[in-house]
């Protein structure tokens, strides 16, 4: 029987286990250049017992940022910083993937330089606020993206790409989930185009087809995950028929030989065993675990075969040696959500690892 705890191959290097560090947002790039900082490298460091490690969301461009001081991959600058990151979690046996994240509409003008404003494949803005340097704020009416701006975006990523692997990443994650730029593109409630780049289905997953397609051309599909959240409403998204959507966006990609898709999932665990099936190589499961924390419990999707790998989240932000922790059945350290965007060391680097 398969365990969360035997390696796996993944794109040709072997990770020590199935054992995922979810990427988290933890808004502590500080500064001007949203560039990472020595403690950040601290962090990642501290966590490198995952089988692999799939960074925070990283915008690959300017205008793909949605919230205060998060990471770009989009300067000289970045890259080097990054380098710092990727070189502790290296010293420490680990294996990093940088998750490139655009925003699209989930955002504010005030978060943005020059003018800028969030731009998305329609004109549609989302209900809620988003938290900026000044407090909460409604979200805007974002720019609708022309057929040059979204080729232009297409780039951005593949650009980003290059930029993680010279910065020493052992891939990337495109992140198609949670309400974000290529999730935009693919729901019918954010996509009201008529062009090639929406309408019916084929429409909806060409922009998440194209910039796979670009990533994986950039830097070997072995190198590629892309995450994914059929179905889930979070940051205002609407999808009547997730099935059909994601079938078919799974069809046109299975081709890339990708190192993994990464599935965020909903209460439909009928839909995570389809797009499961319809999947050829690696499959990374985030559970659905709502309310609670995915915990202990989730290792057995990888023994039961739902899963190859399994994503752990909040829990592995306090535990950082969480697979020791599984391992041992406990005990685990607990959250504090007060920590968890922006702040200091505390609630970051100073969660305790076990003594013995």
């Amino acid at each position: 029987m398969t365990t969360a705890f035997d390696s796996i191959d993944l794109g040709g290097k072997r990770l020590t286990s199935r054992v995922v560090m979810a990427p988290m947002t933890r808004s502590r790039a500080y500064g001007p250049g949203a560039e990472p900082t020595e403690l950040m490298a601290t962090y990642y460091a501290q966590r490198a017992g995952a089988g692999l490690i799939v960074t925070e969301g990283i915008q690959p461009s300017v205008v793909g940022q949605g919230y205060p001081d998060t990471p770009g991959l989009h300067t000289p600058g970045q890259v080097k910083a990054w380098q710092n990151v990727t070189e502790a979690v290296h010293r420490e046996g680990g294996v990093i993937y940088a998750q490139l994240m655009h925003s699209g509409r989930i955002g504010h003008p005030s978060l943005l330089p020059d003018g800028l404003v969030p731009v998305a494949p329609s004109a549609v803005a989302a209900e809620g606020q988003v938290f900026t340097h000044e407090g909460p704020k409604d979200f805007t009416v974002p720019k609708e993206l022309s057929e040059a701006e979204i080729r232009q975006t297409i780039e951005d990523y593949a650009t980003a790409a290059r930029n993680a692997i010279e910065a020493g990443f052992d891939g990337v994650e495109i992140h198609g989930a949670n309400g974000y730029l290529i999730h935009q593109f693919l729901a019918p409630n954010t996509n009201r185009r008529d062009d090639a780049w929406g309408g019916d289905v084929e429409g909806r997953i060409r922009f998440a087809v194209e910039v796979t397609t670009a990533v994986a051309e950039a830097i070997g599909g072995h190198r590629v995950g892309l995450r994914i959240a059929p179905g889930i409403p979070f940051n205002d998204m609407a999808e009547d028929n997730p099935g059909e959507t994601y079938s078919a966006l799974l069809g046109r990609i299975a081709g890339l030989d990708l190192a993994y898709l990464h599935l965020v999932e909903g209460p439909d665990r009928d839909l995570t065993r389809s797009l499961r099936g319809a999947w050829p190589g690696t499959f990374v499961l985030n559970p659905f675990t709502f309310p609670d924390v995915t915990g202990p419990d989730a290792l057995k999707l990888v023994e039961d075969g739902t899963a190859d790998m399994v994503a752990f989240g909040a829990l592995f932000l306090a535990n950082p040696d969480l697979p020791r922790r599984l391992a041992a059945g406990g005990p685990f350290n607990t959250p504090d959500p007060s920590t968890f965007y922006g702040g200091d060391h505390r609630g970051y680097t100073d969660y305790p690892a076990l003594t013995s």
